[in-house]
Protein backbone atom coordinates (compact mmCIF):
# COMPACT_ATOMS: atom_id res chain seq x y z
CA UNK A 1 0.00 0.00 0.00
CA UNK A 2 1.44 3.11 -0.89
CA UNK A 3 1.82 6.02 1.51
CA UNK A 4 2.12 10.10 1.05
CA UNK A 5 2.83 12.21 3.71
CA UNK A 6 1.78 15.98 2.75
CA UNK A 7 2.11 19.15 4.05
CA UNK A 8 6.19 19.08 5.51
CA UNK A 9 8.74 21.71 5.25
CA UNK A 10 10.96 20.88 8.00
CA UNK A 11 13.75 19.90 7.12
CA UNK A 12 15.08 18.07 9.94
CA UNK A 13 11.24 16.97 10.06
CA UNK A 14 11.74 15.68 6.64
CA UNK A 15 15.09 13.46 7.27
CA UNK A 16 13.04 11.52 10.39
CA UNK A 17 10.08 10.93 8.17
CA UNK A 18 12.72 9.48 5.44
CA UNK A 19 13.57 6.72 7.48
CA UNK A 20 10.00 5.87 7.21
CA UNK A 21 10.33 5.70 2.99
CA UNK A 22 7.34 7.27 2.34
CA UNK A 23 6.15 6.38 -1.21
CA UNK A 24 5.63 10.58 -1.86
CA UNK A 25 5.88 13.58 0.06
CA UNK A 26 4.08 16.75 -0.34
CA UNK A 27 5.25 20.35 -0.41
CA UNK A 28 1.98 22.91 -0.56
CA UNK A 29 2.92 25.70 -2.99
CA UNK A 30 -1.04 27.43 -1.95
CA UNK A 31 -0.07 30.47 0.38
CA UNK A 32 -3.33 30.21 1.66
CA UNK A 33 -2.74 26.83 3.61
CA UNK A 34 -1.20 26.51 7.05
CA UNK A 35 1.43 24.00 5.40
CA UNK A 36 2.54 26.73 2.80
CA UNK A 37 6.14 26.02 1.56
CA UNK A 38 7.86 29.60 1.56
CA UNK A 39 11.36 28.28 1.69
CA UNK A 40 12.44 24.71 0.12
CA UNK A 41 13.69 23.12 2.57
CA UNK A 42 17.60 22.41 1.87
CA UNK A 43 17.50 18.67 2.34
CA UNK A 44 18.32 15.51 -0.15
CA UNK A 45 15.27 13.10 -0.63
CA UNK A 46 15.91 9.64 -2.19
CA UNK A 47 14.60 9.06 -5.48
CA UNK A 48 12.40 5.96 -4.46
CA UNK A 49 10.27 8.83 -2.20
CA UNK A 50 8.69 11.03 -5.25
CA UNK A 51 8.49 14.65 -4.35
CA UNK A 52 4.64 16.06 -5.14
CA UNK A 53 3.79 19.86 -4.96
CA UNK A 54 0.47 20.40 -3.92
CA UNK A 55 -1.17 23.14 -5.94
CA UNK A 56 -4.83 25.10 -5.91
CA UNK A 57 -5.75 27.03 -9.39
CA UNK A 58 -2.35 28.47 -9.62
CA UNK A 59 -1.07 29.88 -13.27
CA UNK A 60 0.86 26.56 -15.36
CA UNK A 61 3.73 28.94 -15.52
CA UNK A 62 3.96 29.44 -12.15
CA UNK A 63 3.48 25.09 -11.49
CA UNK A 64 6.34 25.10 -14.30
CA UNK A 65 8.71 26.65 -12.82
CA UNK A 66 8.41 25.47 -9.62
CA UNK A 67 8.59 22.13 -11.01
CA UNK A 68 11.60 22.77 -12.35
CA UNK A 69 13.32 24.93 -9.57
CA UNK A 70 12.24 22.22 -6.47
CA UNK A 71 12.42 19.26 -9.26
CA UNK A 72 9.25 18.06 -8.51
CA UNK A 73 8.24 14.77 -9.78
CA UNK A 74 4.45 15.16 -9.67
CA UNK A 75 2.43 18.48 -9.65
CA UNK A 76 -0.81 17.68 -7.45
CA UNK A 77 -3.92 19.55 -8.01
CA UNK A 78 -6.23 20.56 -5.06
CA UNK A 79 -8.05 22.92 -6.57
CA UNK A 80 -11.48 23.55 -9.48
CA UNK A 81 -8.80 23.13 -12.09
CA UNK A 82 -10.65 21.63 -15.27
CA UNK A 83 -9.83 18.77 -17.94
CA UNK A 84 -8.43 21.69 -19.97
CA UNK A 85 -5.90 22.80 -17.43
CA UNK A 86 -4.54 19.25 -16.97
CA UNK A 87 -4.42 18.27 -20.47
CA UNK A 88 -2.43 21.64 -20.91
CA UNK A 89 -0.28 21.06 -17.94
CA UNK A 90 0.38 17.44 -19.26
CA UNK A 91 1.83 19.20 -22.57
CA UNK A 92 5.04 20.19 -20.24
CA UNK A 93 5.74 16.95 -19.73
CA UNK A 94 4.75 17.26 -15.83
CA UNK A 95 2.81 13.67 -13.92
CA UNK A 96 0.07 14.74 -12.37
CA UNK A 97 -2.06 13.72 -9.69
CA UNK A 98 -5.85 15.42 -9.09
CA UNK A 99 -7.54 15.95 -5.82
CA UNK A 100 -11.64 15.89 -5.85
CA UNK A 101 -13.44 16.77 -2.51
CA UNK A 102 -16.09 14.30 -1.55
CA UNK A 103 -19.45 14.37 -0.11
CA UNK A 104 -23.34 12.51 -0.49
CA UNK A 105 -23.66 14.74 -3.53
CA UNK A 106 -20.58 14.02 -5.49
CA UNK A 107 -20.99 12.51 -8.44
CA UNK A 108 -17.76 10.54 -9.69
CA UNK A 109 -18.21 10.52 -13.52
CA UNK A 110 -17.28 13.64 -12.99
CA UNK A 111 -13.43 11.95 -12.70
CA UNK A 112 -13.95 10.86 -16.33
CA UNK A 113 -12.74 14.04 -18.47
CA UNK A 114 -9.71 13.86 -16.35
CA UNK A 115 -8.38 9.90 -17.21
CA UNK A 116 -6.76 11.18 -20.14
CA UNK A 117 -4.02 13.58 -18.45
CA UNK A 118 -3.76 12.10 -14.83
CA UNK A 119 -2.14 9.27 -13.48
CA UNK A 120 -3.46 9.52 -10.16
CA UNK A 121 -6.59 10.48 -8.39
CA UNK A 122 -7.07 11.83 -4.79
CA UNK A 123 -10.72 11.41 -2.85
CA UNK A 124 -10.88 14.06 -0.25
CA UNK A 125 -13.08 15.28 2.42
CA UNK A 126 -15.42 18.35 1.06
CA UNK A 127 -15.09 20.96 3.72
CA UNK A 128 -13.99 24.66 3.94
CA UNK A 129 -10.64 24.46 3.05
CA UNK A 130 -9.06 23.20 0.15
CA UNK A 131 -8.08 20.00 1.90
CA UNK A 132 -6.09 20.04 5.24
CA UNK A 133 -9.72 20.13 6.92
CA UNK A 134 -8.74 17.10 9.09
CA UNK A 135 -12.44 15.91 8.30
CA UNK A 136 -13.38 12.63 7.08
CA UNK A 137 -16.08 11.20 4.32
CA UNK A 138 -18.22 7.95 4.14
CA UNK A 139 -15.48 5.47 2.50
CA UNK A 140 -18.42 3.53 1.36
CA UNK A 141 -19.21 6.19 -1.35
CA UNK A 142 -16.20 5.75 -3.19
CA UNK A 143 -17.93 2.00 -4.51
CA UNK A 144 -19.16 4.40 -6.98
CA UNK A 145 -16.56 5.25 -8.30
CA UNK A 146 -16.05 3.18 -11.23
CA UNK A 147 -12.56 4.09 -13.05
CA UNK A 148 -9.82 2.60 -13.54
CA UNK A 149 -7.75 5.40 -12.77
CA UNK A 150 -5.32 4.41 -9.56
CA UNK A 151 -6.78 6.65 -6.25
CA UNK A 152 -5.47 7.55 -3.10
CA UNK A 153 -7.87 7.72 -0.06
CA UNK A 154 -7.34 11.13 2.10
CA UNK A 155 -9.03 13.46 4.51
CA UNK A 156 -8.80 13.16 8.25
CA UNK A 157 -6.75 9.84 8.47
CA UNK A 158 -5.30 8.93 11.49
CA UNK A 159 -3.12 6.09 13.28
CA UNK A 160 -6.26 4.40 14.31
CA UNK A 161 -7.81 4.26 10.79
CA UNK A 162 -5.45 1.57 10.12
CA UNK A 163 -7.40 -1.61 10.41
CA UNK A 164 -10.29 0.33 8.90
CA UNK A 165 -8.19 0.73 5.71
CA UNK A 166 -6.83 -2.78 5.96
CA UNK A 167 -10.23 -3.31 5.12
CA UNK A 168 -11.24 -1.34 2.59
CA UNK A 169 -11.36 -2.96 -0.66
CA UNK A 170 -11.73 -1.12 -4.26
CA UNK A 171 -9.94 -2.55 -7.49
CA UNK A 172 -8.50 1.31 -8.34
CA UNK A 173 -7.39 1.85 -3.92
CA UNK A 174 -3.70 2.14 -4.60
CA UNK A 175 -2.95 4.02 -0.83
CA UNK A 176 -3.39 6.62 1.85
CA UNK A 177 -2.78 10.43 1.43
CA UNK A 178 -2.35 11.68 5.61
CA UNK A 179 -1.40 15.20 6.88
CA UNK A 180 -3.71 16.73 9.58
CA UNK A 181 -4.05 13.85 11.44
CA UNK A 182 0.06 13.01 12.38
CA UNK A 183 0.60 16.43 13.15
CA UNK A 184 2.37 17.94 16.31
CA UNK A 185 1.12 21.47 15.00
CA UNK A 186 0.90 23.02 11.09
CA UNK A 187 3.46 20.94 9.02
CA UNK A 188 5.33 19.38 11.56
CA UNK A 189 4.24 15.58 11.49
CA UNK A 190 4.79 13.14 14.68
CA UNK A 191 7.39 10.56 13.01
CA UNK A 192 6.69 7.82 15.53
CA UNK A 193 2.94 7.62 15.03
CA UNK A 194 3.13 7.47 11.42
CA UNK A 195 5.81 4.55 11.92
CA UNK A 196 3.00 3.03 13.52
CA UNK A 197 0.50 3.41 11.29
CA UNK A 198 2.36 2.20 8.59
CA UNK A 199 3.68 -0.96 10.92
CA UNK A 200 -0.03 -1.32 11.50
CA UNK A 201 -0.80 -1.42 7.41
CA UNK A 202 1.55 -3.57 6.54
Amino acid sequence: MKIKVCGMRDSENISGLLNLKPDFIGFIFYDKSKRFVADFPQIDIPSSTKKVGVFVNEKIDKIVEKTLKYKLDIVQLHGNETPEYCEELALQEIKIFKAFSIDENFDFSATKPFEKHVSLFLFDTKGKYYGGNGLKFNWDLLQNYKGKTPFLLSGGITKNDAKEIKKFNHPAFLGVDINSGFELEPALKNTNEIKEFKSALL
